[in-house]
């Protein structure tokens, strides 16, 4: 796989801040010092969760959207691995893999101009490339038994997640995204604002729960298109969190009964949380308390078979704040399933 480097022990060693009296998380991680088979290699090790990332912007680029989720990765790592090991984070389950790496094609990506169609189109080319990538990786990963925990990049990701899962299944999956977005526009060229369309139309995704949709940012055109598709299910923000029309326990619960009946992937927009440096940040969305919530609710269920968070694009100002987060969420993820 051209596009994957793997991480390494001088990485490692260059990010890890020791200090007397502690064991930090990265020490007790495993690592691939090479491969010749990512299947084989995975197999053959006593883990339960492979973690990698995807630095890439296209998908957002893509789909008009501000790009910057390309710095996600490194900001977790910097957080992730300086976290303490103990009974409750358990790293000697993680095999930290490395990332798919898009650096030459961020760089072209600066020429291209989102007024221009035909650099629109470009970028939803590579887009299709990239698909082909991580749905090739998540399906190794799941076909060997393990559970990946993708980070990074735009949304666009989740069709070569969820692809990539029902391969190695070898049934369709289902899926419950955090969003404030429902992700689901039309087929015109792959993007992050179509990841859905795309695998349910062709096979990968059976059933699929919105949650917390937001009102104002779904058009009516989308809202009929939902309604009308017997496989997609949602509620919205605002009838959780603010005319308190329903219950977020209880919608967690609904939730899990429509996609738990099958293996699922657990999606997560950091798009949804307030105050969150992301691709369509809002001042208005669950807190970060309440996003963590969702992830132990669902990592909980033994169908859950992946977890994704995208839409992450911290500054130097906000890196900090965005690599504790994703690394709550991670944890929190592994807490729960090992559990």
């Amino acid at each position: 796989m051209d596009n994957l480097v793997l991480f390494n022990k001088n990485d490692l060693k260059s990010l890890l801040k020791n200090r007397s009296g502690e064991s930090k998380f990265g020490k007790h991680i495993h690592l691939l010092s090479n491969f010749t088979s990512i299947y084989d290699e995975i197999l053959s090790l006593d883990v339960t969760y492979v973690i990698f990332g995807i630095k890439e912007d296209i998908g957002v680029f893509a789909n008009y959207g501000t790009v910057g989720t390309s710095g996600a990765w490194d900001a977790t790592l910097k957080s992730l691995l300086n976290i303490q090991s103990n009974d409750f984070t358990h790293p000697k389950k993680v095999l930290l893999l490395g990332h798919l790496d898009y650096s030459k094609s961020l760089e072209k990506l600066k020429e291209l101009n989102q007024n221009q169609k035909k650099h629109i189109q470009k970028a939803r080319k590579k887009v299709a490339k990239i698909d082909k990538d991580v749905s090739e990786l998540v399906f190794q990963i799941v076909k060997a038994g393990k559970i990946p925990i993708i980070i990074g990049g735009g949304h666009n990701n989740a069709y070569g997640n969820i692809k990539g899962t029902s391969l190695a299944l070898k049934e369709p999956i289902n899926v419950v995204n955090f969003d404030a977005h429902s992700d689901f526009r039309v087929e015109e060229g792959r993007h992050s604002g179509n990841g859905f369309t795309y695998a349910l139309h062709e096979g990968f995704l059976n059933d699929y729960y919105i949650f917390g949709l937001h009102e104002n940012y779904t058009s009516q055109e989308i809202f009929i298109s939902l309604d009308k598709n017997k496989q997609i299910h949602y509620n919205t923000f605002e009838s959780v969190e603010v005319r308190k029309e329903r219950k977020f326990k209880k919608e967690l619960e609904n939730a899990l009964e429509v996609v738990s009946d099958l293996p699922f992937g657990v999606e997560f927009d950091c798009d949804a949380v307030e105050n969150i440096k992301s691709s369509a940040m809002t001042p208005s969305g669950f807190s970060a308390t309440k996003a963590r919530r969702f992830i132990h609710y669902f990592a909980q269920n033994k169908n859950a078979k992946y977890l994704h968070i995208c839409e992450a694009s911290p500054t130097p100002e906000t890196e900090v704040q965005i690599g504790k987060f994703i690394t709550y969420l991670i944890t929190d993820f592994i807490r729960a399933n090992a559990n």
